[in-house]
């Protein structure tokens, strides 16, 4: 986190918060900084499969030059490895930073991931209000953990994580900023209740989830309080207030500035920025067939469904945001430059788990104070911005091409039978769908985590590799033969593998580079020419963004593309299924969701035939 731009008092929270992660996190040791030279041949052989040989022979000059004893390179090299002996991690806070934090397009779409999961067996308001209370309850439970220490530390092949991110997904906010935002994380405070934000009906509710004896309210007790809420939200509010959190973060910086000049938008504010999470009570949508019924859900989740619908129920800011719909549906969206997917499927998990309890405490015998209303006052100016977010949401969403499926022809046990990565292999299909559909492969990253290092956040793991491409440019030529196209398959995925190992370890290229090119900006130097390529540019235009939802349960994951040509791919392998979630934005014409999914589709049975060809 960007400590600096706190105020003193929440601050001085954060580290507190700090301390107590490190008392009970497994020791990890610090991110290590890659060897220069390591990245940048690694950097060039990424590069191989996008550049025809001439445009590698140009930029390997380039490189070298950077690389070459006594050079630029060298000496970045040196203030990074300086950085990272005085620093807790060398990169996380430049990457959140520069990732997000400086990022000016809207949280929605862009940024915020969506998460969402199986139907509950509800279908009205009754049984929405009795399982928001249970989930509550588990969310609360799972932060208790947190709090005191008592959560389990987590490995990955056998290593433990860092723990650090999970205090932080609690009372924490993105607060805009006209130049770039900052996060603010408050902690509980020592007196007085600790709090929730209840939506609905864009009506935003100050719930206390705490009794005055500091335990947590029962799931009887929460139920009451939501009937509460509800009896008090009859109609929808005129001006959905949170829509203003959807704008381009300039703007809403711009709006949230003026915002914030009354007393009672100002108190209003803070008491959403500093509540635990915040609970959004979603009205119906319209009925729709059982074949689209995971693509509605997903975008229901990610943006609200427009002005017309849900989005006024959402304050995209805000780090966790759980969405509880009328029919059964529900989900998760965060905020990315505070959560990660591992950390958010954690607490997933656990909710999950805790859903399944019966009830078995008994509500105190004690009145409840009624929940606080949140009021707005709305001038002209006010008003103007929110006229202006409502029009730039609803374009922002029709943009929006978002296609779910469900693969159910094999899952992961398939192909961990023929001794091969899932993640590797769907990686695999999804360069070959592209191709099939562009006639090109195209920069593309997955999302390596880098928690076996302490306060790491991610690296990315690129595709394609020079494998990936001999087996895709192979594996329709009819001349070739389904023993050589078997064996470049294996090539691929273990090439894939490989990348995917590296970047656990902390050496991966993309950080590393970042770094390099961010150490030259802070010393007030030119940016290296080798970040002023344009082979660099095409390097990290990413056409591909891609991830694997790390959950132990049916949920589609999907989040809008980086680029305006590319494609967003999200998928959930199961034992015996896949789920995807591929998102496109409409005004590209070159792109098309739907095309890409039937043709994925397509390439993951002629993958599976491959192996187990019909007669």
């Amino acid at each position: 986190m960007i400590l600096e731009r706190i105020p003193p008092r929440i601050c001085s929270l954060f580290m507190l918060g700090a301390a107590r992660r490190q008392a009970h996190s497994s020791p990890v040791p610090p991110q290590p900084v890659p060897p220069l030279l390591q990245t940048l041949q690694r950097y060039l052989t990424a590069l191989e499969p996008l550049l025809p040989p001439d445009e590698i022979e140009h930029t390997r000059r380039i490189v070298q030059k950077f690389g070459c004893p006594g050079g630029l390179g060298e000496k970045l090299q040196r203030e990074l490895i300086k950085r990272a002996k005085h620093s807790h991690n060398w990169i996380s806070d430049w990457w959140v930073q520069w990732a997000y934090l400086e990022c000016r397009q809207p949280l929605a779409v862009h940024s915020n991931p969506a998460i969402s999961l199986p139907k509950r067996d509800f279908t009205d308001w009754k049984g929405q209000l009795v399982f928001a209370s249970k989930l509550i309850a588990g969310v609360l439970d799972f932060k208790a953990q947190v709090d005191s220490g008592r959560l389990a530390p987590e490995y990955m092949r056998g290593h433990p994580l860092c723990m650090e991110l999970f205090p932080q997904l609690f009372s924490s906010c993105r607060i805009p900023g006209p130049k770039h935002d900052h996060v603010v994380h408050y902690g509980r405070p020592r007196y007085g209740q600790a709090h929730i934000t209840v939506v609905r009906n864009y009506q935003f509710f100050q719930l206390d989830v705490y009794n005055s004896d500091g335990t947590p309210l029962t799931e009887s007790q929460i139920l009451a309080q939501l009937l509460r809420i509800r009896s008090q939200s009859w109609k929808t509010d005129k001006q959905p207030m949170g829509i203003l959190t959807s704008e381009h973060r300039h703007t809403w910086g711009q709006a949230y500035t003026r915002l914030l000049r009354d007393k009672i938008n100002k108190e209003s504010v803070r008491l959403i920025e500093k509540s635990i999470f915040t609970l959004c009570l979603d009205s119906p949508v319209m009925m729709i067939s059982d074949e689209k019924y995971s693509s509605r859900m997903a975008a229901q989740i990610l943006h609200g469904g427009g002005t017309f619908s849900n989005s006024g129920n959402r304050w995209f800011d805000k780090t966790l945001q759980f969405v509880v719909g009328e029919d059964g549906s529900w989900g998760l969206l965060y905020e990315h430059a505070t959560a990660e997917g591992p950390p958010i499927a954690t607490l997933l998990d656990h909710v999950l788990e805790y859903c399944k309890k019966p009830d078995r405490m008994r509500a105190p015998l004690i009145p409840l104070p009624m929940p606080k209303k949140l009021y707005f006052y709305i001038n002209s100016e006010i008003k103007w911005d929110l006229e202006m977010a409502k029009q730039n949401l609803d374009i922002l969403i029709n943009d929006l091409d978002i296609n779910c499926f469900n693969f159910k022809r094999f899952g992961k046990e398939f192909v961990k039978q023929l001794k091969l990565s899932p993640n590797s292999f769907i990686q695999v299909a999804i360069q070959l769908a592209y191709y099939r559909v562009h006639s090109e492969v195209c920069a593309a990253c997955d999302i390596a985590s880098l928690r076996m290092f302490q306060g790491g956040r991610t690296d990315y793991i690129r595709s394609p590799t020079n494998q990936m491409l001999s087996f895709i440019q192979a594996f329709d030529d009819d001349a070739m033969s389904r023993e050589a196209k078997v064996q470049l398959l294996r090539e691929a995925v273990d090439a894939y593998s490989i990348l995917t190992e590296q970047s656990l370890k902390g050496q991966g290229i993309d950080r590393h580079l970042l770094g390099l090119k961010l150490q030259a900006i802070a010393e007030g130097l030119s940016v290296p020419r080798i970040f002023m390529d344009t082979a660099y540019g095409l390097a990290t235009h990413w056409k591909l963004r891609t991830g694997q939802v790390p959950a132990n349960t049916d949920s589609v994951m999907c989040f809008g593309p980086l680029v305006p040509d590319g494609y967003a791919v999200c998928y959930n392998p199961q034992p015996d299924h896949v789920h995807f979630s591929i998102t496109a934005f409409n005004c590209c014409e070159e792109t098309n969701a739907e095309k890409l999914a039937l043709t994925l589709e397509r390439s993951l049975r002629d993958l599976q035939e491959l192996f187990q060809p019909t007669v």
